[in-house]
């Protein structure tokens, strides 16, 4: 009795086990790259404006800032510009385009500025569109009017 018992649990025990193929080692894992749009930047944020792990890279969330005065502009329309450009930028550092884009979640202090965001997003892109969250938000910092954050996806 003890022999069939002990036959049994090999047996469930080899079925349990993951099947191995032979001349397959196990991933490499996966290394992750800081990447950076900005490299004369001197406020330093607790965080990476971007990580590139693999093929997929992580934007933080972006603001379209003036270079000259640190503020939002008050054209909305250069506001969006300076966004995606920045965004354009970080992508590029990291061997990317806009079309690389999968997800794009976009903050926005004042819903009523949807239309115009969009009248110069859509033209960012030569391929399809990502798939996007546009969602209602307070106040933004430096008095942005948006906020970007994505996902890319080297294709």
């Amino acid at each position: 009795m003890n022999r069939w018992l002990a036959a049994l649990l090999i047996v469930v025990g080899l079925v349990a086990l993951p099947p191995v193929r032979r001349g397959m080692s196990a991933p490499a894992p996966q290394t992750k790259r800081r990447v950076s749009n900005r490299p004369g930047r001197t406020v330093q944020a607790p965080f990476s404006e971007a990580i590139l792990t693999g093929d997929t890279l992580y934007l933080s969330g972006q603001i379209g800032l003036d270079p000259k005065t640190g503020q939002a502009p008050a054209d909305i329309e250069q506001e969006v510009h300076l966004l995606l450009d920045g965004i354009k930028g970080t992508l590029a550092e990291g061997g990317m385009t806009m079309d690389d884009l999968v997800y794009v979640q976009v903050f926005c202090s004042d819903l009523s500025l949807f239309d115009k965001f969009n009248g110069v997003y859509r033209t960012y892109f030569a391929k399809e569109f990502p798939a996007r969250a546009f969602i209602g938000a307070g106040s933004l910092l430096r008095g942005g009017h948006f906020e970007l954050q994505a996902i890319a996806v080297r294709r």
